[in-house]
């Protein structure tokens, strides 16, 4: 019964990760902004950090089961 919200919670990580890191890689690539009023770079850099973050925490969480 214990593993149903360590599956739920690596899914949910999983899933922001991946999408936060395609909605990045989509921005950087069509040389657009990915967070306003901020340089580019630290928030292009920031933004990965995060999405890899949350699929290391996602994965952590799916192998916990």
């Amino acid at each position: 019964m214990e593993s149903g919200p360590a599956v739920f919670a690596g899914v949910v990580f999983a899933l922001f990760g991946a999408g936060l890191l395609a909605w990045t890689a989509v921005r950087v690539g069509q040389r657009r902004p990915v967070a306003q009023d901020v340089s580019p770079v630290a928030s292009a850099a920031l933004a990965g950090l995060a999405g890899t973050a949350c699929l290391v925490l996602g994965a952590w969480c799916l192998t916990r089961m």
